[in-house]
């Protein structure tokens, strides 16, 4: 009953809330970026959802476009904007994504949306984690997120699909909350990336 109608009833009523007690630094957020980035605000990508259906996420822009003589984009590192970085650090940039919930192509805990290129990458074991609806927050985020590797991300996600639950929904939540009031694991720092999954990490 839950995974069929209560996980969607959840979905809406919390994005709603925290779209309302949070409007005030969304908006601030946004018109701060519109001034950065050029106008724009929003970062949109492609990514696979459910059943590997594609959709775009949205996100604040913590880059912006600035490009070479060349015209190529310049390194990431370099776009990162200081306000990008805050906003990345404290989860605001994901935010918007609770529009994404609200459209139904994301939940509000799920696997994370990765990218289409890794597809081909995944063991079939792995690519189980697309039997659920993405989510901006997800099993293995509160356990450890950028920290531990990839084939343990993806353990993760396919023990979350597996075993999806109202309780492991909101232990998930309470987590989160607390990993970003204390601003834990939230991101690495520019000296450790997290390196893209080829396959073997």
């Amino acid at each position: 009953m839950y995974k069929l109608f209560g996980k969607r009833v959840l979905d809406i009523v919390i994005s709603l809330l925290v779209l309302l007690l949070l409007s005030p630094i969304i908006l601030i957020t946004w018109v701060v970026l519109i001034y950065l980035n050029d106008g724009k605000p929003f970062f949109f990508q492609e990514r696979p959802g459910q059943k590997e259906k594609p959709f775009k996420v949205i996100k604040f822009k913590s880059m912006n476009d600035k490009k070479d003589p060349n015209g190529k984009l310049l390194p990431d590192n370099i776009r990162l904007t200081p306000f990008g970085k805050f906003i990345r650090s404290s989860s605001i940039d994901e935010l918007p994504q609770l529009f994404n919930v609200l459209l139904g192509s994301m939940s509000l805990v799920g696997p994370r949306p990765l990218l289409f290129k890794y597809i081909p990458l995944y063991s079939e074991e792995q690519r189980k984690r697309h039997l659920a609806k993405p989510g901006i927050t997800g099993l293995a985020q509160v356990s450890g997120r950028n920290s531990i590797p990839w084939h343990e991300k993806f353990k993760h996600d396919v023990y979350y699909v597996s075993h999806l639950s109202f309780f492991l929904d909101l232990k998930i939540l309470w987590k989160t909350f607390l990993k970003v009031i204390i601003r834990e694991g939230v991101n690495q720092s520019n000296e450790r990336p997290m390196m893209p999954f080829d396959g073997n990490n």
